[in-house]
C-alpha cells in the first residue's frame, strides 16, 4: 500500500447543510457528481467527501448508528502562523462550526485549536513552528 489516503469520506446526516458547511462556510472547491447522494471537494493531494452516515454504514456492512459523538478520530488542517488559526477557527464558527477548543500554546511547541463542524466531526487547526504541514 503507498502511504497515501486519496478520500476522506464523513457520513453526515444533513447532506446539505453539510455541504453548504465546507463549500461557501469553508471555501473548499467542490466537485458536483452525477448520480449519487454524495458531494466531493478536491483538497491539495487527497478528497474529501460527504456521504450519508446511514449509506455509508450500509455499504460497510454496519448497524445504522445510533449516536453521535467522539468517534477516536479527528481531521487536521495545519496553517502557517498563529493568527492564520485563529482566523480559520474564526471562519468555521461563523459558518455554523461550534468552538470546542479555543486555540492556545502546545505542549509540543505549536498553536491550536479545535472545532465541530454542523455534523459532528472534529477538526483541529494547528501552526507547527517545527514542520511546514500547509
Amino acid at each position: 500500500m503507498k502511504p497515501k489516503i486519496s478520500i476522506i469520506t464523513l457520513g453526515v446526516d444533513d447532506m446539505e447543510r453539510a455541504s453548504r458547511f465546507y463549500s461557501e462556510g469553508l471555501g473548499l472547491p467542490r466537485h458536483d457528481f452525477e448520480g449519487g447522494n454524495i458531494s466531493f471537494f478536491s483538497l491539495e493531494g487527497t478528497w474529501l467527501a460527504l456521504y450519508p452516515r446511514e449509506e455509508l454504514a450500509k455499504d460497510i456492512g454496519l448497524p445504522i448508528p445510533t449516536q453521535v459523538g467522539f468517534s477516536g478520530i479527528t481531521l487536521a488542517h495545519n496553517v502557517a502562523s498563529k493568527s492564520e488559526v485563529d482566523t480559520v477557527l474564526s471562519q468555521a464558527v461563523s459558518a455554523g462550526a461550534q468552538l470546542i477548543k479555543p486555540a492556545v500554546e502546545v505542549f509540543w511547541g505549536g498553536y491550536s485549536g479545535y472545532f465541530q463542524d454542523p455534523e459532528g466531526h472534529y477538526w483541529e487547526v494547528a501552526y507547527n513552528p517545527y514542520q511546514d504541514l500547509t
